[in-house]
Parts: C-alpha cells; structure tokens; sequence
C-alpha cells in the first residue's frame, strides 16, 4: 500500500468552488501516478476551519470516487496557517514511488516538489554518497540521477560494437553519436541506449571498468555533464560525485560534502566485501581507499574538492539515518 498526499486553496467557501477543486485535485492525483480506481482504497480529506459550506468528501463522492472508503475532518483554527485550504490523503494498493500533488496556493506547503529542487552531494569513496542520497530522494519524493550509469552506457556502447575503447577518437565518435536517454518508471531510473534498456547489462564487473577508463576522456565528461545538467533543468533530482557541486551544478542551492576518515571507510568497505564472499584484507581496502582518494584529488579533470558553500559532514561516527535526516533538515530548514 501507498499514501499518496495533496492539497489544494479554493478561492471562497462555496459548494460550488470545492466541488470543482475536489475534482481537480483528485484528477491530478490519478492522472499523476496513472491509478486506476479499483486500486483505489480510502481518500481522506481534511480541511482549514474557514472552509464550513461543504465536505470535500461529498464533493469526492459527486465527481465519481464512490468505490472507495471517503472521509472528511476539520483542522483546528491554527494561527498563520494556509487560509481555504483542502489537504488530502489518498491510500492505495501497490508500493510504486508515489507522486505528490500540490496546487493553487497550496504549492506553498510543499515548495520540494512544487518547484525544481536540485542536490548535489559530493565525497570521497566510501562516504556513503550513494546510499544516502537514494534515501533523502525516497524521502523527498525526488529522483536519484545515478550519473555512473550514463558512463557505462557508453563503455557497454563499446564493448556491445567491439569498438577499440583505448583509441581515443574511435570513442570520441561514439560519444558524439551517442544515443542515451535517461527515463524514470515507478521511481526507479531506466538507462536507454539506442533505445533499448540496458539498465542490467551496464552492471558488469567488466563494463564497470571500462566505465571507469573512458570517463578520463575530457570530451566524455562534457558530454555527460551536459546531459546530468538538462536533467536537473526539467526535474528535481539529487545527484552524487566527485565534482556535483563544483562543476556539474555550481549553481545548486544545496550542496553537501560528506566525508569519514580512511579507517572508517576502509572498514564499511571491507564489511561489505565480506558479507559478499570477497577476500580482501582490511589492509588491502585500506590501501586502496588511500589511492582512490590521491587519484581522485588531483586528477587533472573534475577533482574531488568540496564546495566553497557546501555544508560538510563527516559521517564517520553518524548512522545511515543520522546523515540522511541532517541533509533533509538542512533542506527544509532553506525552503
């Protein structure tokens, strides 16, 4: 089951201006998440105490939402609150990425979703960037633009046309010609190469290091930079890397830098590696960790580097949770 939220103003306590808004609302909500409604359980309506001609619930009923549960409350008279305004809940069978409705005054209440909110979190290896920003995404009710995928559609581009990865402008046409698109289906990214979805395939151990030779070439950054940016211009999304903050979107208003010591990296890498099956010693995670992050601060393209206006957080003694909810405070505490 999903909870699927909203609201809407109404311009005057009329029956007639909250059937029309009751109507909208609900249709915005089933065009947005495609509902049918059998799948529909129980739509729950509260509404602001200057609003007493008539129940959203009735109007719910009128405008054909009679197969499910319907239920109208009265919020209490809350000083500097919303004025005319009808929230709504709405429960539903399946557990897909629920999408979020706000209009008319009511985008006020939610300005995350309302309006395009970018993120960007930037870190060394093993900071948990990836975890965290996928949480605060499922939190937020945005998307997370796994950017790596991008970079190993070009290299599965390679190897699925035996193309000579290590000549420089065999893969400089390729990128130039390259047909990648980036779509989103029940909140999951899908990565489309020449139309086809290779979201499985591009997770080969092979493709992953093939992914991560091409993307020293400068061109194939700015090609997929280019395309992390078109993104983030139509779409709210949280995006994580080395250099979100400082080059792909400098602009972001929220930008964070997570960080723990080498130690304390080494050992969630090693722990994870275990759990897999993997034999590495924590010495050798260790090492390797310390190499990334040389690697990664001087390369001579896109260097890890925090932001001048990044909020930086050391998660080396902080939980999961602990990070993911800081990151979300911080946000609401701008919006």
């Amino acid at each position: 089951m999903k909870a699927i939220r909203g609201a809407t103003t109404v311009t005057a306590d009329t029956p007639q201006q909250i059937r029309e808004s009751v109507k909208e609302l609900l249709g915005a909500i089933v065009a947005k998440n495609k509902l049918d409604f059998d799948n529909i359980i129980c739509i729950m309506f509260s509404n602001t105490a200057d609003i007493k001609s008539y129940y959203p619930a009735k109007a719910a009923r009128e405008a054909g939402y009679s197969s499910c549960a319907l239920y109208s409350s009265l919020e209490p008279e809350i000083e500097g609150a919303l004025k005319l305004c009808i929230r709504v809940m709405v429960l539903v069978e399946g557990n897909a990425h629920p999408e979020h409705v706000y209009i008319n005054e009511a985008k006020s209440l939610r300005k995350d979703i309302t309006s395009i909110l970018n993120i960007a979190v930037d870190g060394p290896a093993g900071s948990g960037k990836s975890t965290v920003s996928k949480l605060v995404a499922e939190r937020l009710g945005i998307l997370y633009l796994d950017t790596g995928a991008m970079y190993r559609a070009l290299a599965y581009k390679c190897v699925k046309d035996n193309k000579d990865y290590g000549d420089k402008d065999v893969v400089k046409h390729i990128t130039n010609k390259l047909n990648l698109k980036i779509q989103y289906k029940d909140g999951k990214q899908v990565t489309l190469l020449d139309g086809e979805d290779v979201s499985e395939f591009i997770r080969t151990p092979q493709v992953s290091l093939l992914a991560s030779y091409v993307s020293t070439y400068s061109f194939v950054r700015q090609k997929m930079v280019a395309l992390q940016r078109e993104i983030a211009q139509k779409t709210s999304c949280i995006l994580d890397g080395r250099d979100i903050g400082t080059n792909v979107l400098p602009g972001c208003k929220f930008k964070f830098y997570l960080t723990a010591s080498a130690e304390v990296r080494a050992t969630r890498r090693f722990e994870e590696d275990k759990a897999k099956g993997g034999r590495q010693t924590y010495e050798d995670v260790l090492y390797e960790i310390n190499e990334r992050d040389f690697q990664d601060k001087n390369r001579a393209v896109a260097p890890l580097k925090k932001a001048a206006d990044a909020v930086e957080i050391d998660t080396s003694d902080m939980s999961i949770e602990e990070v993911v909810q800081e990151i979300i405070t911080k946000i609401q505490e701008q919006i």
